[in-house]
């Protein structure tokens, strides 16, 4: 065979339910990874690709719900193109269950690699399956495609859900892959789910991540990879992306609003900010007043910007000045309790950051009782 194109995606994990979030935020991220379907055909269609394989991993459990499976294969089948998809651990194979009726109510454009046998994808072009049958096991999943024959001068494209060896797994650990599975199995290229980051793995095996990026700790888009195979070639890679919601974490060291709307400025002209999640540490030594001030710009403001803003002030320590302090003392009873939280405050001791603590509370309390009192 001369060349085939395909796109390689995997852990789609649709239906996960990000049960953390509040409700609209939980929708969102749901039907992202639906609307990620119709990003993969496009990728197909730009690639001049007539397959997307799935890598593991198709849906989030084996009981994702009627709407969830039927949005699915709606979507791909309004692509001209074939789809392959086979079960990782959150969605194994099991007599009977979620694959069974998944291969009852799916188009003819989408195939079901559920056993571990290997399938002409077009002439010349062999898929060689490792579906998983349990959520764990300790066995190596893409043994069984050293022994798969497929003819002579095909090309061969194993599709595996597990980590490979090298990423410091014990013996013990599950779904367990040889970094060199493609070459003693000989693949021209082995395409493999679980890692939900892009990941290449020698020259013929990678990880394509996830489609839609469903955690903090991979600020990269969610992607897929486009592969151009070419007999008795290494295979061609590229990244597409195809996620919408970016999850950035940062830590912003600021001591007052102007060096806040500099990195929030900054946050702006790097991403559309309603499709961002933000896990922010604030950190650094304000003044009471631009301690208050940066967390209400932040609550108040940004957070209805973004998606999502997890928010942590607890190293955004206080300093009160002798302004802060006066507006706090502006109803005289408080003197004595401000004076001596002021004092706790300013030492280095266990009651540091509690005293710090009432100390905003009373500060924000006096500006409120000011605030009313003016009306």
């Amino acid at each position: 065979m001369g060349t085939l194109k395909i796109i390689h995606s995997a852990d789609w994990q649709l239906g996960k339910p990000f049960g953390r979030f509040p409700l609209e935020v939980r929708n969102a991220l749901a039907e992202a990874r639906l609307d990620a379907i119709d990003e993969l055909g496009k990728a197909a269609t730009n690639a001049g690709a007539a397959h997307v394989v799935v890598a593991g991993d198709v849906f989030d459990n084996v009981e994702p719900g009627d709407r969830i499976v039927m949005q699915a294969l709606s979507r791909m089948e309004r692509v001209p193109v074939t789809w392959w998809l086979m079960p990782g651990n959150h969605d194994h194979a099991r007599a009977g269950g979620l694959w069974s009726r998944v291969r009852g109510r799916a188009p003819s454009s989408v195939r079901i690699v559920d056993t571990a046998q290997p399938v002409e994808m077009e002439e010349g072009g062999w898929l060689l399956p490792a579906p998983l049958e349990h959520r764990k096991t300790t066995n190596d999943p893409t043994a069984a495609m050293v022994d798969m024959t497929t003819p002579p001068g095909a090309l061969r494209i194993g599709l595996a859900h597990g980590s490979i060896t090298e990423f410091g797994a014990s013996g013990e650990s599950s779904n367990l892959i040889p970094p060199d599975r493609a070459k003693s199995a000989g693949l021209d290229y082995l395409a493999l789910g679980d890692w939900h980051g892009y990941l290449t793995v020698g020259d013929r095996t990678a990880y394509s991540g996830t489609p839609e990026t469903d955690r903090f700790g991979r600020e990269e888009p969610g992607a897929c990879i486009a592969v151009n195979l070419r007999s008795e070639e290494a295979p061609q890679l590229r990244r597409v992306d195809t996620g919408r919601f970016r999850w950035i974490s940062r830590r912003w060291n600021v001591a007052n609003e102007a060096e806040l709307e500099t990195e929030i400025a900054a946050l702006r002209s790097e991403s559309r900010l309603s499709d961002v999640l933000l896990s922010l540490n604030l950190m650094g030594v304000a003044s009471l007043s631009d301690r208050v001030s940066m967390t209400k710009i932040l609550k108040d403001r940004l957070a209805h910007e973004l998606r999502h803003l997890d928010l942590d002030t607890e190293e955004l320590i206080a300093r009160p000045t002798s302004d802060d302090i006066a507006k706090i003392e502006v109803q005289g009873a408080l003197a004595g309790a401000t004076a001596a939280l002021q004092a706790k405050a300013d030492a280095s001791g266990p009651e540091a950051l509690i005293a710090a603590s009432a100390l905003e509370r009373l500060y924000v309390e006096a500006l409120r009782f000011d605030a009313e009192v003016s009306r």
